[in-house]
């Protein structure tokens, strides 16, 4: 039971904690009644404010579609009054542009064509607008007018500014190949780059409003032109050079590298004056062919036209693919992409026709040259579609994209060349076989025949055209390994035909040897032939090519030699046969002759003088060019002889078989070895 002190304690602690509640509950009461006073208030306020809002928008939107409308309508009245505007301004296009278009494009361009982009949107509105108004015709009429200025503007500009290209830049485009920072420099200007510009503006209106392309036949007549002539001026200055100096020559670039001038001489085709050059260096040792009346034309003799010729042709054909090349660049520039092919085509059509009508000439030439046996001239074909071929891949870049017809010019020539250098190359080696023999045509001192010198002559030449040749024989066969030769091919095609022209060579001389009476002679002749022959294979290189398919060549001229020097040396044997010990009578020392021992030694003695003296007569007239052969030749004869006759001196010059032994012993040893060292010599 709880004590009564502190149960009244307990309700006094109560009574506080709910009077404190109490105090609460009361202040809450009286916080929500203002609380719900000042929400009535506010209600209030903001109906009051709904109110007001309606009222201004109920005032307001008639005002602001009413403004909307009134801004709708100027905005219309201006679009009206600027589209009005606009339609009377192309009333006055014609008027305002008129003065323009009649004075032309020249020095005004970009204002001209700012005029004729006015006119032809005026002919736009009135064909869609009002295509009966006379206005249309105003403006249409004005618009061709313009039209045809600029035609005739894009012509004057490019006839004006087109120049020919001059030989000596041409020779420097060319020789640039070998010199990639000269080649740099190298970049053709055809047209000042101002007016290039203006060109390519006028060509890309005249494509693009103007729908014209009569502006691509302008242009390709005009720069066709220019590159015939380019390469025309080319040939005339090759042959303007060679008849002032010999030899063209390419001065520096003008404008460029002024400082160090390059007088660098055009490169030259292997031609025909490295093998007469070869032979003239044979004959300063005494390799040297006297004519001998053969039936073909002598190679020394031709004319040096032929190399100018040559020549000009070769860089003609060199300069058309740089030209063409260039003329491609500016071209591109011009004409649209899709037409460009086309023109090109057009545009070089007169040049290449003239490279390859001159080298079909020259393939005519060639034929005729065949008939008559000028197998000189023929040779000029070798350069020529040497460098045919070695131009061929350049030539088949720039002509990319051109008709077949214009692709197939350059290999038909090529074609057309192998096929007269294949027949040129067979018929002289039946020249060479078929050569008549005629007694008044032949070397009266059994010289080389002219027949072997120009024979060698021409094979020297093949040696700078090795491939070319080889190839021309290869083109002729018809077995399928023909149609992909390979080199090692076609060295062996030119090693036989070679060999065949010697062996047809060797045939023939062998025939005409027998036109001599005096087999000694006949004998000289073949020796001089044969080892003239050996010589300028061996000094020419000849042999190594020879060698190919036939390995004993050499060894089989120095036997033919060897041979026919061992047949002249027969002819002194009717008079060393005279004092031979095997013919000399025999008798007793001390013991008198008889008459008829006298009369056998003096028979000796005048056979021997007499054969002596007309061998010498008759020898003397004879030639053997080559010194070291003709100092061999006689000191072998020389030692035979005089060991002979010493021996017959020795044996009979003490012997009385004669009271006048002057007259049978007229000459001493050294006299008669003396009288052996004049033979093969005119002079002395």
């Amino acid at each position: 039971m709880i004590p009564p002190q502190e149960a009244s304690a307990r309700r006094r602690e109560i009574e506080d904690k709910l009077k404190q509640e109490e105090e609460t509950l009361s202040f809450i009461r009286d916080s929500l009644e203002k609380s719900d006073q000042l929400t009535k208030n506010m209600v209030s306020i903001l109906s009051s404010f709904e109110s007001r809002l309606m009222k201004l928008e109920n005032s307001i939107i008639p005002v602001h579609k009413q403004t909307e409308n009134l801004q709708r309508l100027q905005e219309n009245v201006e679009k009206t009054l600027s589209c009005l505007d606009h339609v009377i301004s192309y009333y006055h296009v014609a008027s305002d542009t008129e003065k323009i278009i009649r004075e032309g494009p020249t020095g005004r361009l970009e204002e001209y064509l700012g005029s004729m982009a006015k006119i032809q949107k005026a002919v736009e509105y009135f064909q869609d607008n009002s295509p009966d108004s006379p206005e249309l015709n105003k403006v249409k009429l004005l618009f061709e007018r313009g039209k045809d200025a600029l035609e005739s503007e894009f012509r004057s500009l490019m006839t004006r500014h087109s120049k020919v290209v001059s030989p000596v830049l041409i020779l420097d485009l060319i020789s640039g190949d070998d010199d990639l920072e000269a080649q740099e420099d190298m970049t053709l200007e055809h047209l000042p780059e101002s007016v290039l510009q203006d060109v390519i503006r006028i060509s890309r209106w005249l494509v693009e409003y103007g729908r014209n392309q009569d502006f691509m036949n302008v242009y390709y007549q005009i720069r066709s032109s220019q590159l015939d002539r380019s390469i025309k001026g080319l040939k005339e200055h090759f042959h303007k050079s060679s008849s002032s100096s010999g030899v063209p020559y390419s001065p520096a670039i003008p404008n460029k590298r002024k400082d160090t001038p390059t007088k660098k001489p055009v490169k030259r085709p292997g031609t025909i004056r490295k093998a007469q050059n070869l032979l003239k260096q044979y004959s300063q040792h005494g390799l040297d062919g006297k004519k001998g009346g053969s039936n073909l034309i002598p190679l020394e003799g031709r004319d040096d036209m032929l190399d100018v010729e040559t020549d000009a042709y070769i860089h003609c054909v060199s300069a058309f693919v740089k030209l063409a090349q260039s003329e491609y660049q500016l071209l591109a520039d011009i004409i649209p992409e899709h037409h460009q092919k086309k023109t090109f085509d057009s545009l070089i059509q007169d040049a290449l026709d003239g490279l390859m009508l001159e080298g079909e000439n020259i393939v005519s030439a060639a034929r005729k040259a065949i008939v008559r046996h000028d197998f000189s001239t023929v040779l000029t074909v070798f350069p020529i579609l040497r460098h045919l071929k070695q131009t061929k891949p350049e030539f088949d870049q720039v002509l990319q994209g051109t008709a077949a017809s214009t692709k197939n010019k350059l290999p038909g020539l090529i074609t057309s060349m192998e096929t007269i250098g294949a027949k040129a190359l067979e018929d002289f080696a039946d020249n060479i076989k078929n050569d008549p023999d005629k007694e008044y045509n032949m070397p009266k001192d059994g010289t080389v025949h002219e027949l072997t010198s120009n024979a060698i002559l021409f094979l020297q030449q093949l040696l700078d055209f090795q491939e070319t040749a080889g190839a021309m024989l290869a083109s002729q066969e018809t077995s399928s390994s023909a149609t992909s030769y390979s080199s090692e091919f076609s060295k062996r095609l030119l090693s036989t035909y070679i060999c065949k022209v010697l062996g047809n060579l060797q045939l023939n001389l062998l025939s005409k040897s027998k036109v001599y009476e005096d087999p000694a002679l006949s004998a000289i002749f073949l020796h001089n032939n044969y080892n003239y022959i050996l010589k300028s294979l061996e000094k020419s290189e000849l042999i190594q090519l020879v060698a190919v398919t036939q390995k004993t060549a050499e060894r089989s001229y120095r036997e033919h030699i060897e041979q026919q020097i061992q047949t002249y040396q027969r002819s002194w044997l009717k008079v060393t046969d005279y004092i031979a010990e095997k013919n000399l009578p025999v008798f007793q020392p001390g013991v008198k002759l008889r008459d008829k021992e006298r009369q056998i030694i003096k028979e000796r003695f005048k056979g021997f003088n007499d054969g002596l003296e007309e061998l010498c007569k008759i020898q003397k007239a004879w030639a053997i060019p080559d010194t070291e052969q003709r100092d061999r030749i006689r000191q072998a004869q020389k030692t035979i002889v005089k060991e002979t006759y010493g021996a017959f001196l020795q044996k009979f010059g003490s012997v009385p078989f004669t009271k006048n032994p002057e007259k049978y012993m007229k000459y001493g040893v050294e006299q008669v070895g003396d009288m052996i060292d004049r033979l093969f010599d005119t002079s002395a």
